[in-house]
C-alpha cells in the first residue's frame, strides 16, 4: 500500500520540484501546483458545473413532480428520469469530480511532511544514511517523529556546505516563505504567543485566512446552487470550522494550498457561472430545443426496446409455465401416478421397468 501511495505521489512531487527548482520559494511552489491542478482538472469540470447550472433552472419542474407524484414513489422517480434525459442532464456528474482534491491533498501532505522521500524522490537507503550523516554532526529529533524528514531536511538547509555533492538528488529545501516557516504547525506556537512577532502571528493567521477563503467559496457557490438546501447550508459552516482545526494541527504549507486552492475555485466559480449561464441562454433556442428532444426521443426508443424484450421474455416465461401446467393436469385427468410412486418397490422408487418382475424385489427371492 505504501509503495502505491509512492507512486501516486511521483507526479505531485514533480510538479512541485519544478516550481520550486524555477521560483526558489516553497510558498510559490505550492501556490503555482494548485493553480497548476486546477487547470488540469478544469475541462473535465466543465460538463458537471453546466449540468448542475442546468439543473438548477430544472428547479420548478423537479418540484412539480415531487408534489404530483408524492404518494407515488415509482411514477415520481420515472418522471425525474424523464426530465433529466429530456433536458440532457446527469445528476451524478459532479460527485466524482467532487472527490478528486482529495487524494490530491493526501500526496502533498505527504510530500511536505516527507521531503527527503518524497519531494526529492531519494531511496529510503539514502534517507539512512542522510539521517546517519545529520545524527553524526549533531543533530537531534525534536518534536513529532511523523515530521523527522522536516527536520532533518531543515538541518540539511542549515549545513548545506556539508551536505552538497555529497547524494544524488538531494535538494537545498527552503520553507521560508514571506517570513514564515512553512515547515511549522500552528498549534505549537500558542505557547508563545502573542510574542514571537510575525513569525508566530503569521501561522496562526494562516488556518484563519484559509477558513476565510473556504467561507467566501461556499457562500458563491450556495447563490450558484440554491438547490443544495439546508445540507448546502451546513456544509458551508462547517468547512470553514473543520479547515480551521486542521490548518492548526498540520504543517503551515498545507494552509497556503487550502488559500490558493480556495481562492482559484471563487475566480473559477465566478467565470464558469457567468459564462455557462449565457451558454445555457443560447441553448434555449428552437435549435437547440430541437436537438434535446432528439436525444429524448433517442432515449424513449431504448426504454421501449427495454420494454418490449421485458414483455417477451413474460411471455415465453409465461408460454413454459401454461405448457408445465397443461403437461401435469393431462398426467392427472389420465390417471398416470408420478414415476416416483408408480415404480415404486419398497424403499426402491425407480425399481420398475419395461421388464419388471413382480417377484423380482421379493424377500425370499432377496434371501
Amino acid at each position: 500500500m505504501s509503495q502505491l501511495g509512492y507512486y501516486i505521489c511521483i507526479p505531485f512531487a514533480w510538479l512541485t520540484r519544478l516550481f520550486y527548482s524555477l521560483t526558489g520559494s516553497y510558498g510559490l511552489a505550492i501556490i503555482l501546483f494548485t493553480l497548476v491542478v486546477k487547470l488540469i482538472l478544469l475541462p473535465f469540470q466543465l460538463k458537471s458545473k453546466k449540468s448542475m447550472l442546468r439543473m438548477n433552472r430544472m428547479q420548478g419542474k423537479i418540484q412539480e413532480i415531487q408534489t404530483r407524484f408524492a404518494n407515488d414513489r415509482q411514477r415520481q422517480q420515472q418522471e425525474m428520469a424523464d426530465l433529466y434525459a429530456r433536458e440532457g442532464i446527469n445528476p451524478m456528474s459532479g460527485c466524482l469530480w467532487s472527490l478528486i482534491p482529495f487524494p490530491i491533498l493526501i500526496a502533498l501532505y505527504n510530500i511536505i511532511r516527507q521531503p527527503l522521500r518524497y519531494f526529492m524522490m531519494l531511496s529510503t537507503d539514502t534517507v539512512d544514511k542522510i539521517r546517519e550523516m545529520a545524527t553524526g554532526m549533531g543533530w537531534e529529533l525534536a518534536g513529532n517523529k511523523a515530521y523527522e524528514q522536516i527536520g532533518l531536511a531543515k538541518f540539511i538547509h542549515e549545513n548545506w556546505s556539508s551536505f552538497q555533492g555529497q547524494f544524488k538528488g538531494l535538494i537545498n529545501l527552503d520553507y521560508n516563505f514571506i517570513g514564515l516557516d512553512l515547515s511549522e504547525v500552528a498549534n505549537t506556537k500558542f505557547n508563545i504567543f502573542p510574542g514571537g512577532g510575525w513569525p508566530v502571528w503569521g501561522l496562526l493567521l494562516l488556518p484563519l485566512i484559509a477558513a476565510a477563503a473556504q467561507m467566501a467559496l461556499s457562500v458563491i457557490s450556495m447563490r450558484s446552487s440554491p438547490s443544495a438546501g439546508n445540507s448546502g447550508k451546513g456544509m458551508m459552516y462547517i468547512m470553514p470550522l473543520m479547515t480551521v482545526f486542521w490548518g492548526m494541527m498540520f504543517p503551515a504549507a498545507l494552509c497556503v494550498y487550502w488559500i490558493a486552492n480556495a481562492a482559484f475555485q471563487v475566480v473559477q466559480e465566478l467565470i464558469l457561472n457567468k459564462r455557462i449561464n449565457s451558454i445555457l441562454d443560447r441553448e434555449e433556442t428552437d435549435k437547440e430545443r430541437e436537438k434535446r428532444e432528439m436525444r429524448y426521443a433517442k432515449y424513449q426508443k431504448q426504454r421501449e426496446m427495454m420494454a418490449q424484450q421485458q414483455e417477451r421474455y413474460g411471455q415465453i416465461q409465461g408460454s413454459k409455465k401454461k405448457l408445465q401446467q397443461r403437461k401435469e393436469a393431462s398426467r392427472s385427468n389420465s390417471g398416470i401416478a408420478s414415476t416416483n410412486e408408480n415404480g415404486r418397490v419398497g424403499q426402491r422408487p425407480y425399481a420398475r421397468g419395461r421388464s419388471f418382475s413382480e417377484d423380482h424385489y421379493s424377500d425370499s427371492e432377496s434371501e
